[in-house]
């Protein structure tokens, strides 16, 4: 039997995204957040509070990266999402991480993160549904150490994890457990 659990945000798993974008003193921030993703082949989505300092950023830069966290990192990308940029002046440099700045957009990449998304604002949405940021993807940065044979991303090289809207807990993801397009098609 199912039980009635109301409105939540109950989508499982959300993705650990890290936001990092450069502030007007050219300071390095980096935001931790789950509610954003994949919109397009080559767009991302964003749903920021618009009163986070990545969110100004954004608007007066017009770039971000967004990194995807790894296990070996889990506790600076938890402090980015605990501590705000707009109350903590040297926010990243108590991370301890580096950053370096990408090539093709006006915005920081983690060094430290296995995979960056080099990001160009395509458009900003500000209505009642929130404040969103959708983003083009202008370039994909990966750690060869994550990669296979092919020059491929391997999940299980990457070593990401997840977050859980149920209980606020982070898990870690790697195993494979189907193959798309074919586990199903015996059903065909």
């Amino acid at each position: 039997m199912k039980k009635d659990l109301g409105v939540g945000p109950y989508l499982f798993p959300m993705p650990v995204l890290m936001i990092a974008t450069y502030c007007d003193d050219d300071k390095v921030d980096v935001m931790n957040m789950a509610w954003g993703g994949i919109c397009d082949g080559d767009k991302v989505a964003l749903n920021i509070t618009e009163s986070h300092k990545t969110a100004e950023n954004i608007k007066k830069r017009g770039a971000f990266t967004i990194s995807v966290a790894d296990v070996e990192h889990l506790a600076e990308s938890d402090y980015f999402g605990t501590v705000s940029a707009n109350k903590v002046d040297n926010k990243f440099e108590k991370s301890g991480m580096t950053a370096v700045k990408s090539t093709r957009v006006d915005a920081p990449i983690i060094e430290e993160y296995p995979i960056t998304l080099e990001c160009k604002v395509a458009k900003i949405q500000n209505d009642e549904f929130g404040f969103r940021v959708i983003g083009q993807i202008v370039n994909v940065l990966a750690d060869e150490k994550v990669l296979d044979e092919n020059g491929k991303v391997n999940p299980t090289k990457l070593n990401a994890f997840i977050f859980d809207q149920y209980q606020n807990g982070y898990y870690a993801i790697g195993e494979k457990v189907g193959q798309a397009w074919d586990s199903g098609k015996k059903l065909i």
